[in-house]
């Protein structure tokens, strides 16, 4: 087996698993999102997960704000001003009119509102700082190559939550009642449908295939042809985000066809695993360890008459 922290594109044979079948993952385009958010509740009603609130936040048309415990999907909807100028990132789908006989100089410079709109899921990421940090063994590796929470083995400690660089993670608060509050929850691709053969409910629900499910070799193809379909009629700023195996985790098992900068979307835009230097700093630790046991007993040595 190698090292935890291997730069392997096949984490599920890293683990130890043999025979695996090939790596399984999502691709969302969010080219073709029209935010019905017909996977939040697929995923919600298939996994069991609790409301978790049906107020709007007062951003866009949005309930839920983002993933955690409770929202294993996440459909963010973005308004973004589209500027007569031209501003760099505003590529022309989709659009909304500007309300005629609006005078005021924001209105005048604008030329309409487009909406992006994306189903944000956790990342299932190659190297996978929650799987390093956590100590009891609760998340795993499963043999699709995904990375789920195994509920009877969580103790709730919480070491997982700030070692995603995504945000994903988060222990379940309530409502009362709920099942697995107090423990670590986050999307598990479905691990159950997997195991039957089935597509993941979120995928199966999509109406517009903005979510694909499949091997992620064969969604890495064709999510590049789909962004040189896209730069070709004139969409310069679509892009991958997560589908780079050389990137800082080892490359996404869920990645994502975006329109405009990933920050836009609430990702960060160079994500890097949290535990990369666990090991220099084991390191420097014992050799600082070491130094201090060598110092002490010099000092004993020489003060013995």
């Amino acid at each position: 087996m190698r090292s935890r922290w291997s730069s392997s594109s096949d984490p599920a044979a890293d683990t130890g698993w043999t025979d695996a079948p090939a790596r399984k993952g999502f691709f969302t385009d969010s080219s073709i999102c029209i935010g019905c958010k017909a996977c939040e509740v697929a995923c919600k009603e298939w996994n069991g997960i609790p409301e978790d609130g049906l107020q709007m936040l007062g951003m866009s048309y949005d309930n839920t704000g983002g993933l955690g415990a409770s929202t294993w999907r996440h459909v963010a909807f973005i308004e973004q001003p589209r500027r007569a100028t031209g501003a760099p990132g505003l590529t022309p789908l989709p659009m909304f009119a500007a309300t005629s006989g609006q005078n005021s100089p924001a209105a005048a410079a604008e030329t309409g509102i487009r909406w992006l709109m994306s189903s944000d899921v956790c990342k299932h990421c190659t190297q996978a700082a929650c799987l390093d940090v956590c100590p009891t063994g609760s998340l795993t590796r499963t043999e699709f190559g995904t990375v789920v929470v195994q509920d009877d083995i969580c103790n709730g400690c919480g070491y997982c939550i700030p070692a995603c660089p995504f945000g994903v993670i988060d222990r379940r608060q309530g409502p009362p009642g709920a099942r697995n509050v107090g423990i670590a929850q986050k999307c598990t691709l479905c691990y159950d449908r997997l195991s039957d053969g089935l597509t993941p409910a979120c995928a199966q629900a999509c109406p517009t295939q903005s979510i694909q499910f499949g091997d992620l070799d064969e969604l890495r193809v064709r999510a590049q042809r789909r962004v040189e379909d896209l730069h070709a009629v004139g969409v310069a700023d679509a892009r991958l985000y997560g589908a780079d195996p050389n990137d800082g985790i080892g490359g996404a098992g869920a990645f994502f066809l975006l329109l405009d900068e990933p920050e836009v979307y609430g990702l960060p835009p160079d994500p890097v695993v949290t535990t990369s230097d666990l090991p220099a700093m084991w390191r420097t630790a014992a050799i600082a360890g070491a130094t201090l046991l060598a110092g002490a007993a010099a000092a004993f040595v020489r003060a013995r008459p």
